[in-house]
């Protein structure tokens, strides 16, 4: 089956029409779309010896957007059909028309990042509850303190077609799937837990690879180990260890969203003005990527038809761009960099991340630690707050160790990180060689929008910053 024909109908809706609509509707004005999608999700949670809850669903709908100037009027409805998108086109009699032209057309990509093939409709359902039953009894036998063991096993399946009033037409078929395991355990009264889990654009063929679990499996329960040995944390202004990978989730937060372009065209980012110069210490480089294969984060596409690519934001410590998508890109006078995303048919594009990393250095991340007198080494992140625009930052540890004289002496918990991210860039006295990209399981919300997102990072070492504790260093 053609997966378009999941967005158009006879009756309702086919392509030469969907062009037409696109044409009259939006030629008067500088840019704009008609965004077409459908998508069928699913997700089990299974916990406690069972299957607590299982869901399908699906959607359909279409966005339509006009912009003029740097004004934008958007609408959206859950019917695809000429009709729904005839009414929806009232809103764009509140812009103005332009009066330049339609903008250029995204240029086209014959690139596929990740297959066609729908997840959830290729494994039975019988099949994906004895995964998560498999997983869920191996995790147990591992420790007699396990005490608590959830696993969620998520997927997606979606086709978006984005129609231009100028005649050009993209279509993007979108996987995505999830695992995800946690792990509770007690001794006596105490009580901490780890988690771990895995994912990307791919098929559910991965997750039921039983090393690739196991691995899983084995992270879990070495972070809530370690949880289960960690003494409270120490407090004050001290050297830091981030350890690489997940960790990058720090610098996606307090760094890189001060890096997208309606931020600093409206010049609100602490970065707004500053290309070409130094914005970080030398050495470090900052990208961001939708385009690596199956991963997360990647799209083939952005959700305005741009092609993704490798984007490099900081190159040796020196601001070189932001991500644009295009109406930012066209008020800016620079070309989009294919990082206009929107969370559904329902929303609006605005720029936003793909995959976004650090690049590796030269350091041995050993010796990076070892460089450490008296602070912290942090392997693992869990939840955080962030301010946008500063890019201050309070993030938690979830698995973190004292470090002093360069030996690591104890894990530690209820540490916090505290700063903001220009600072901490400035702070890097260290990078190492062991870059990479996280697991596949992060999501990045703004302005109401939640998307998935890619992080990554080396070990780095950062000469101060400070630690939320309850014991004085």
């Amino acid at each position: 089956m053609d997966p378009r024909n999941y967005l158009y109908r006879d009756g309702a809706l086919d392509p030469d029409g969907a062009r037409i609509l696109a044409a009259r509707h939006l030629s008067p004005h500088d840019d704009g779309e008609l965004y077409l999608q459908y998508r069928a999700t699913e997700s089990f949670y299974f916990d406690d010896g069972r299957l607590k809850q299982a869901d399908y669903s699906t959607d359909s709908g279409f966005g339509l957007r006009g912009v003029s100037g740097e004004t934008t009027a958007f609408s959206h409805a859950n019917e695809i059909s000429a009709a729904a998108i005839d009414r929806a086109a009232a809103t764009l009699s509140l812009l103005d028309p332009s009066a330049q032209g339609p903008a250029t057309a995204p240029r086209r990509t014959n690139t596929h990042l990740y297959t066609d093939g729908d997840p959830l409709s290729a494994v039975p359902f019988a099949k994906k509850v004895a995964l998560c039953q498999e997983i869920e009894a191996a995790a147990r036998a591992r420790d007699p303190r396990i005490d608590q063991v959830a696993v969620s096993l998520a997927g997606s399946w979606a086709v978006v077609e984005i129609v231009r009033p100028d005649g050009f037409v993209a279509t993007d078929i979108r996987p995505l799937v999830r695992l995800n395991c946690q792990i509770v355990m007690k001794d006596g009264d105490r009580r901490e837990s780890g988690s771990s889990g895995f994912g990307g654009r791919h098929l559910y063929d991965r997750l039921f690879d039983r090393d690739a679990w196991n691995t899983m499996l084995d992270e879990a329960v070495h972070q809530a180990d370690t949880n289960m040995r960690a003494e409270a944390a120490p407090a004050g202004e001290m050297q830091i260890a981030l350890g690489s990978g997940w960790c990058g989730v720090l610098l996606h937060e307090a760094v890189g969203h001060g890096l997208e372009g309606d931020f600093n065209r409206k010049g609100t980012s602490a970065f707004s003005g500053k290309i070409g110069q130094r914005v970080a210490a030398p050495g470090v480089t900052v990208v961001d990527e939708g385009s690596i294969a199956d991963r997360r984060g990647s799209l083939t596409i952005d959700d305005e038809g741009t092609p993704t690519g490798r984007t490099v934001l900081i190159e040796d410590g020196i601001l070189k761009g932001y991500m644009q998508d295009r109406l930012n890109a066209r008020l800016m006078g620079v070309e989009p960099t294919g990082n206009g995303r929107r969370q559904s048919y329902a929303h609006a594009p605005m720029p936003r991340m793909t995959n976004t990393f650090m690049l590796g250095g030269n350091d041995d991340p050993d010796e990076l630690v070892s460089r450490v007198k008296d602070g912290i080494y942090a392997k693992s992140f869990g939840g955080g707050q962030v301010d946008i625009v500063s890019g201050k930052f309070v993030f938690g540890c979830t698995e973190a160790y004292r470090v002093k004289n360069g030996r690591i002496l104890h894990p530690v918990k209820g540490a916090t990180l505290i700063g903001d991210g220009p600072t901490v860039l400035t702070r890097v006295s260290g990078i190492g060689n062991d870059m990479a990209l996280d697991k596949g399981v992060g999501m990045c919300g703004k302005g109401g929008q939640s998307v998935p997102a890619g992080v990554g990072q080396p070990t780095l070492l950062i000469d101060a910053l400070t630690v939320g504790g309850t014991e004085a260093a």
